[in-house]
C-alpha cells in the first residue's frame, strides 16, 4: 500500500490531537439516506387511504420533518397526490405506479415475451372464472362458496385475491403491449 502524499498526511500539531469523535456522523446515519427512503417509499405503497404526514412518519420509523421532505419530493415525481392542506394528507398515486411498472415491462421484455406472458394470463383468467362459474373476482360470495365447496373461507379468499391479481397482470400487459402514438412499440430498448 502507497503512502499518502505529503499534504494528505497529518502535521505534529495534527497527530498530537485525538480527533472528536463525537463531532463524527454516527456510521448507522451515514447508510440511512437509501434506506429512509426506502422507508418512506415503503410506507407510502402501503397506504390504502389517505394519510397524515404523522400518520405516514409512524409507518416509515421515522421523523415528521422528514417525511414531509419525502412527501415533497414524492409529489413532484408523481409517487403520491396531496389531498388536504390542513392537515397535509396524502394519498398514494397508483396511476403513476401503473405506468412505471408498464414501463419496466415494456424495456424488460420484448413484444413476443409480453405475448407469452399476456396468453398465461388470459388463460389462468379463464380458469378462475370456470372455477367460480362467475365473470368477475368481485362476483365471488367468499363465505358462501366456501360453504358451498366446502373449503375454508381463507383458501378461497386467498384465490379470489390471486384472480384479482391476474385481472391486475392482464391490464399492466395489455398496456405495455399498446403501440406508442408514433408506431414505435416494437422499437423500444429490451434490457
Amino acid at each position: 500500500m502507497d503512502d499518502p502524499r505529503t499534504e494528505l498526511k497529518a502535521d505534529t500539531d495534527e497527530r498530537r490531537d485525538p480527533p472528536e469523535f463525537d463531532d463524527l456522523v454516527p456510521p448507522e446515519e451515514l447508510v440511512a439516506g437509501d434506506r429512509t427512503r426506502d422507508d418512506f417509499f415503503d410506507a407510502v405503497l402501503g397506504l390504502g387511504s389517505p394519510a397524515t404526514v404523522g400518520e405516514i412518519a409512524d409507518l416509515a420509523g421515522h421523523g415528521v420533518d422528514a417525511a414531509r421532505e419525502y412527501l415533497e419530493w414524492f409529489e413532484r415525481m408523481g409517487i403520491v397526490t396531496q389531498i388536504t392542506d390542513s392537515p397535509a394528507t396524502y394519498e398514494r398515486n397508483q396511476e403513476y405506479l401503473n405506468w412505471r411498472r408498464v414501463q419496466q415491462l415494456r424495456n424488460q421484455y420484448d413484444d413476443e415475451e409480453l405475448l407469452a406472458f399476456l396468453e398465461d394470463a388470459v388463460e389462468r383468467d379463464e380458469s378462475f372464472a370456470e372455477k367460480f362459474g362467475v365473470e368477475s373476482p368481485d362476483a365471488v360470495a367468499i363465505a358462501a362458496h366456501a360453504t358451498d365447496t366446502d373449503r375454508s373461507v381463507e383458501t378461497v379468499w386467498r384465490e379470489v385475491s390471486a384472480w384479482k391479481t391476474t385481472r391486475r397482470r392482464i391490464s399492466l400487459l395489455e398496456r405495455a403491449l399498446q403501440t406508442d402514438t408514433d408506431g414505435t412499440a416494437g422499437q423500444r430498448t429490451v434490457a
